[in-house]
């Protein structure tokens, strides 16, 4: 089995040892992913960019995404981000899991991580 490790350049990747995602067994893992900004929902589609650029790296887009997990500080700082989030995954949804714990620095609001299968190659 082949595996693909992708790196964005964050800069936690060095410091930690991660890559932002990696491609193995016809799955891509996304690592937890915060974003830039100052509100919740700009770090909420700050994340999603880095997000799909790793899945579209790895070949894959928001409809092959099976699970998303949410972390946030502030669970009620969530439903401002439905929209974006709805937006989206739109007609496919993945499951999803919202938890509400710690961040790496208290200037993150919202981390996400997700789980997509490789679409088949023809």
């Amino acid at each position: 089995m082949t595996i693909t490790r992708i790196h964005s350049g964050g800069e936690f990747e060095p410091k930690i040892g991660y890559c932002r995602a990696v491609v193995a067994g016809g799955w891509v893992h996304v690592a937890g992913t915060v974003g830039q900004g100052d509100t919740v929902t700009e770090q909420c589609q700050s994340a999603l960019g880095i997000i799909h650029a790793a899945l579209t790296e790895a070949g894959a887009g928001w409809a092959d995404v099976v699970r998303v997990t949410y972390m946030l500080p502030d669970r009620h700082e969530f439903e401002p981000c439905w929209p974006m989030l709805a937006s989206t995954f739109g007609a496919n949804p993945p499951v999803a899991t919202m938890i509400e714990c710690g961040l790496l620095d208290p200037k993150f609001r919202i981390e996400i991580e997700v789980t997509a299968l490789l679409p088949e190659q023809n």
